[in-house]
Formats: structure tokens, sequence, C-alpha cells
């Protein structure tokens, strides 16, 4: 299934509000940001009605899956470097037990 790469290149400065909640619900947030969505009449729709402040790229899928959205909470990188429990710390020669 193809995709849709989304960039956002114009502010939704001084844009009247259904054109700046059109360009939320695609999922940006600042200029230069890129989002990925499948190519379905829904997002054709948001897009014919900001196409003067986006620019759109069709992405081919490798494995023919769509890749999630940006995840919340931690990144995915943050994830894979975090501490894993260690043994617990052993008591000081000198403490008594």
């Amino acid at each position: 299934m193809a995709r849709l790469k989304i960039t956002q290149i114009r502010s939704t400065i001084k844009r009247v509000e259904n054109q700046k909640r059109t360009i939320r619900a695609l999922g940006l947030r600042r200029l230069h940001q890129s989002v990925v969505h499948p190519d379905v009449p829904q997002i054709r729709g948001m897009i014919k009605k900001v196409a003067h402040l986006v620019q759109v790229e069709t992405v081919e899928s490798d494995d023919g899956r769509i890749p999630r959205g940006r995840q919340r909470g931690k990144r995915a990188d943050e994830k894979a470097a975090s501490p894993t429990i260690a043994d617990p710390p052993t008591q000081a020669a000198g403490e008594l037990q």
C-alpha cells in the first residue's frame, strides 16, 4: 500500500482557523516536520485543503506495513538505552548484618 510523506513548508500564522486545525489533525506541529500517512481519501482531502502549506511525496512501503506514528512518551533510542536493574548493592565490609 502506498503511503504519503507530508511535510509542512509554510507557516499557519495568519491562516484561517480551519487550515490550522487541518495541519494539526495531520500531525504537523512545526515547519519542516514530516509525517507519514496511508494514501486514503480522507487524508487526500485534508491535503487538498492545505496544499499551499505542505509538500507531499509518495513513499512505497518495503514490507507492505504502514509504520506507526510518533510514539508517545520516551523516544525509541531512549528506551533502548534505559538502564537495567543490576544485582542489589552489597554491604560494605565494615557494616554489621
